[in-house]
């Protein structure tokens, strides 16, 4: 259950939430313009209130560092049990890491071993087992606008 230890180090060190609440409040770091359109499409929200964390990746060495994202957004959801979040994308290879702040304190809660007890959910619905996944297990591939990438949030 160890395997966990580096995503919680990463979702520690987030920025917290802002107070505003529109769908897409917070971006961390600007694209280009030539990026392409892509949504995200998160299900199976454990909450219709909580904070949606969505953390973008696109080097494969700073995968799951804390901090090592490229950008990350917060989405809250409006009463529904499934965000979909539009972004634009430089064409390459991405990973998305996904947390559910349920109690909103802007940290995720975890258990006396260290492991999350708030739900979360990596791209391609990898499922961890013993150890953290690797980039290229979660990594899709942008090539043209208009792609959704479909995320099930694991439970907690």
């Amino acid at each position: 259950m160890l395997f966990l230890l580096p995503l919680l180090n990463l979702l520690c060190a987030a920025p917290p939430l802002p107070t505003a609440a529109p769908p897409v409040v917070r971006e961390t770091a600007g694209l280009p313009a030539d990026a392409l359109a892509v949504t995200v499409v998160v299900s199976a929200l454990a909450s219709e209130s909580s904070a949606v964390k969505v953390y973008f990746y696109n080097v494969r060495e700073t995968f799951l560092v804390p901090k090592g994202y490229a950008f990350m957004r917060v989405v809250k959801p409006a009463g529904q049990r499934q965000v979909r979040l539009p972004v634009q994308l430089p064409a390459g290879e991405w990973a998305v890491v996904i947390t559910q702040d349920l109690n909103n304190n802007d940290k995720v809660d975890k258990n006396l071993l260290g492991i999350p007890t708030e739900p979360f959910a990596f791209s391609n619905n990898v499922r961890p087992r013993l150890a953290p996944p690797a980039f290229d297990d979660c990594k899709f591939t942008v090539r043209e606008p208009g792609q959704v990438v479909s995320i099930r949030l694991l439970g907690k």
